[in-house]
C-alpha cells in the first residue's frame, strides 16, 4: 500500500527538495563561499591599500581581529575553487609565527560554518542502505550508512548504470529540466566504492527496478556535532611512532568481516576510524601543524588533495572536502629544504600569517588574553585593572612585530600602521617600507613577521598577575607589565639580535606610556575625563580661526562647531599658540606657518570624513598642548610635578586629595594605580 503523504526520509523527495530550493546541493567550497559572501562586505584601508572586510569574520563574543589580507587570500582561495578553477585541488596552508592567530581563525571559520549548516535549508544529509538482512551477504548487519557521508543527490546521479539514463529518469519523475540537470550534474562524482558495492548487490536482487531499489534507501541528515569530528574536523600531528595513515583514511575492520561473506567487499574497510571520511561530505578538514607529521603521512596528503579521494588497496572512495592546515615557519622551511616534497608545496595554496601591527586592533586581542571575567587575588580578593593597562600591553607588543627602517622610526611606524598622523611621513612612506621589506626571500624578515606573540602577551599577564606586587595591591598596575614582557623577552626570545631589538622596543613603549600619563594627570587635575582632548581642538580652531576676517578687536571669533552643529564664541590666544608651537621644536615664522598649514589641511580632510575626529592620535601635539598647559597653570609650585611631590602645605595635599577623587571616581582608577601613577608621574623615569 502506498502513503499519499510523500516520505520525507525517500531519496526523491530529498530531489524535489532541492528542485524547489528547500534544501541545497553544492560542494564544500560552495557552501564556505556562499557563507562568506552572503555577509555584508565593507572596503577599508590597510596599511595605504584598499582591501575588503567580511562582517562574518567580526561577529560574535569572540571574533578575529585584523587578518584582513590573510581573509582576503582565503576568500579569494575558496571563491576560485567553488568556480571550479585551480583552487580546488589544492589545500590552504596558514604558515606563520606561532601565537599569531592561525588555529583561531580555522576553529572560527569551522564554527561559523557549523552554524550555517544548522539552518534548516543549508542541512547536509546523507543516505542509509536499510533491510540489508535480505541481500544475505551481509550476516547480522542489517542497515549501513554511507561511510562518507556522501549527499543523497550523488546516489541520484548514479541511479541507473548510465548518467544519461539517470538523467532522464529525473527528469520524468521530478520534473527537473535540462539547465537544472545540468547545474546538478556539474557537481557529479562516483559514488564511494562501498557504496555502489551495495547499490548493485541491490539492483541485482531486484532485478534493477528501480522503484523495489529505492525502498533500500532512507535519506538521514548528517550530524552536527564538533566532538563527533563530522563536517568539520581536526587532525592535529602527532608523535612520530604513533601516528599512521590509519588516523586519516581508516583501516580494515575484523568485526565487519566477521559478518561480510564476500571478502571482496569494499565495506570491510572502516573509513570512519580516519579523520577525512568525517568530513567527506561538503566538511572542512583541519591539519594543525601538517608539516610537522611524518613523510608517508604527508604523501597521503598529497593523494587527497590533488585526487579528493581516499584510496585503499586500490577501492576509492570521492570526498568533497575543504583542506585547511596550519605551519609554523620553521617547520615551514625544513620541509620546503628538501627538495623532493616539492610535489607537495606545489599543491599548496601558502598563506604567510603575520602578527597584528595595528595597535588600536591589539587592545581588542589584548582584551582576548586579559579577559572578561573578573579577576581575583590569590586570597580571592577583587582584583583591579588599571585603565592604562590595555594601552601599555598593546604598544608594548606591537612595537616588538615593526620592522626597522631607516625611512620611519619606530612610533612613526607605529602610529602609521594604525592609521594615524605621523607628522609629515605619508602612509605611502609605510607602503614603500612594507613593499621593500616583503621582498625579502627570508619571510620572518618581512613587514608584522616577527615579534611577541599573543602567546607571549599571555604569559606577561600571568607574571604580572602572580606577582607579589599585584596581589597586595589588589590592582594590575600598568607599568608593572613592561617588566613582566622583558622577564618574556629574557626566558623566551633565543636569537639575540632579537632580544636586543625587542627590549629597545619596550623602552620606547615606556616612554609613550609617559606620554599616555602625562594627558590622565592633566585630565584629573582639570577634574575632567576629557579636559585634554577639548585643548586640543580650541588649539586647531584657534589657528584655523586666527586669520579669520570677522575677527574682532577683542580677538572673539565665532564659528559653527562640526561635531555639534552649534554655534560657539572662541577667544584666539596668540601667547598660548605659540607656546604650544615652541614646545613643537618650532622656531622660524616659516616652521610655524608650515605646521598650521599641516595641521588645517588634516583638518579640511578628515572633519569631512568623521565630524568627530579630535586630533587626540597626533601625539607630539597632544604632548606639547599637555606640557604647556601642566607647567602653566600651577602657580607657586611651577609645575603639577612640583605640587604633587612636595606635599608639605596644605593646598598641595589638597590638590592631591582632589585629583586621587577624580581619579577614583572619573577615570577608572583605583586606590592603588591612582597613587602608583602619581608617583611615576612625579618621577624623571622614561623622559623622551
Amino acid at each position: 500500500m502506498v502513503s499519499s503523504a510523500p516520505d520525507k526520509n525517500s531519496l526523491l523527495y530529498h530531489c524535489k527538495a532541492i528542485k524547489k530550493g528547500d534544501r541545497v546541493f553544492e560542494n564544500a567550497f560552495q557552501g564556505v563561499a556562499r557563507m562568506i559572501l552572503e555577509s555584508s562586505i565593507e572596503k577599508v584601508s590597510v596599511n595605504g591599500k584598499t582591501t575588503y572586510d567580511f562582517s562574518i569574520f567580526r561577529t560574535g563574543k569572540k571574533h578575529v581581529i585584523g587578518m584582513y589580507d590573510e581573509i582576503n587570500s582565503f576568500v579569494s582561495y575558496v571563491k576560485d575553487a567553488a568556480e571550479g578553477g585551480s583552487s580546488s585541488e589544492m589545500a590552504f596552508v596558514l604558515v606563520g609565527e606561532p601565537g599569531n592567530g592561525k588555529t583561531f581563525f580555522v576553529e572560527f571559520l569551522c564554527n561559523r560554518y557549523r552554524e550555517f549548516l544548522s539552518e534548516m535549508r543549508n542541512k547536509k544529509y546523507t543516505f542509509r542502505f536499510n533491510n540489508l538482512d535480505k541481500l544475505h551477504n551481509y550476516g547480522k548487519i542489517t542497515t549501513i550508512e554511507s561511510q562518507t557521508y556522501e549527499d543523497p543527490a550523488i546516489l541520484a546521479m548514479n541511479l541507473l548504470e548510465t548518467i544519461d539514463a539517470t538523467g532522464d529518469y529525473l527528469t520524468k519523475t521530478i520534473g527537473f529540466t535540462d539547465s537544472e540537470i545540468e547545474t546538478l550534474f556539474d557537481n557529479y562524482r562516483p559514488l564511494g566504492a562501498c557504496s555502489e558495492y551495495i547499490w548493485n548487490d541491490i539492483r541485482t536482487f531486484t532485478n534493477g527496478n528501480i522503484d523495489e531499489m529505492l525502498q533500500f534507501v532512507t535519506i538521514v541528515p548528517i550530524p552536527m556535532a564538533e566532538s563527533l569530528g563530522t563536517v568539520t574536523g581536526k587532525y592535529p600531528a602527532k608523535d612520530k611512532m604513533t601516528s599512521s595513515a590509519v588516523d586519516l583514511l581508516g583501516e580494515e575492520s575484523i568485526q565487519r568481516l566477521l559478518h561480510i561473506s564476500d571478502t571482496n567487499n569494499p565495506y570491510r574497510f572502516d573509513l570512519r576510524r580516519g579523520a577525512l571520511a568525517r568530513v567527506a561530505g561538503g566538511g572542512i578538514h583541519f591539519s594543525d601543524e601538517i608539516y610537522k607529521n611524518k613523510k608517508d603521512l604527508v604523501q597521503v596528503y598529497l593523494g587527497v588533495i590533488q585526487n579528493r579521494t581516499i584510496e585503499i588497496d586500490g577501492f576509492k572512495w570521492p570526498i568533497d572536502t575543504l583542506i585547511i592546515a596550519t605551519s609554523n615557519n620553521s617547520e615551514f622551511n625544513s620541509f620546503l629544504s628538501e627538495k623532493e616534497e616539492a610535489p607537495i608545496i606545489d599543491r599548496c595554496r601558502i598563506c604567510y600569517v603575520s602578527h597584528n601591527t595595528n595597535y588600536h586592533l591589539q587592545k581588542d586581542l589584548t582584551q582576548y588574553v586579559i579577559g572578561t571575567e573578573a579577576r581575583t587575588t590569590l586570597t580571592r580578593e577583587m582584583l583591579h585593572q588599571d585603565p592604562n593597562l590595555n594601552y601599555a600591553s598593546s604598544i608594548a607588543a606591537v612595537l616588538t612585530r615593526l620592522a626597522r627602517s631607516e625611512k620611519l622610526t619606530p612610533i612613526e611606524t607605529l602610529k602609521l600602521s594604525a592609521g594615524e598622523v605621523a607628522g609629515e611621513k605619508s602612509i605611502k612612506t609605510l607602503t614603500e617600507v612594507i613593499d621593500s621589506l616583503n621582498q625579502d626571500p627570508v619571510i620572518v624578515n618581512r613587514f608584522g613577521q616577527k615579534g611577541l606573540g599573543q602567546r607571549n602577551l599571555g604569559r606577561a599577564i600571568q607574571l604580572l598577575i602572580e606577582s607579589s606586587e599585584t596581589n597586595e595591591g589588589k590592582c594590575m598596575f600598568a607599568y608593572d607589565i613592561f617588566r613582566a614582557l622583558e622577564r618574556i623577552i629574557l626566558d623566551y626570545v633565543t636569537d639575540t639580535n632579537d632580544r636586543k631589538k625587542y627590549l629597545e622596543d619596550l623602552k620606547i613603549a615606556r616612554g609613550l606610556y609617559r606620554e599616555r600619563i602625562m594627558t590622565e594627570m592633566f585630565n584629573a587635575y582639570m577634574d575632567e575625563p576629557l579636559a585634554i582632548r577639548k585643548d586640543v581642538m580650541n588649539y586647531v580652531n584657534m589657528i584655523i580661526g586666527i586669520d579669520a576676517e570677522n575677527l574682532g578687536p577683542d580677538r572673539m571669533w565665532k564659528y559653527r562647531d562640526p561635531q555639534s552643529g552649534e554655534l560657539r564664541a572662541l577667544k584666539i590666544d596668540e601667547r598660548y599658540i605659540s607656546s604650544v608651537e615652541e614646545r613643537l621644536g618650532l622656531k622660524t615664522r616659516e616652521q610655524h606657518d608650515m605646521f598650521r598649514t599641516s595641521i588645517r589641511k588634516i583638518y579640511g580632510q578628515r572633519i569631512s570624513l568623521n565630524p568627530d575626529y579630535d586630533f587626540m592620535d597626533n601625539l607630539e601635539l597632544v604632548k606639547a598642548i599637555t606640557d604647556v598647559r601642566l607647567k602653566s597653570d600651577i602657580a607657586g609650585a611651577g609645575s603639577l610635578i612640583g605640587a604633587l611631590a612636595n606635599r608639605t602645605n596644605e593646598e598641595n595635599q589638597k590638590l592631591y586629595d582632589r585629583m586621587i577623587q577624580t581619579m577614583l571616581n572619573k577615570l577608572s582608577y583605583c586606590t592603588t594605580c591612582a597613587q602608583k601613577t602619581i608617583e611615576y608621574f612625579c618621577t624623571q623615569e622614561d623622559e623622551n
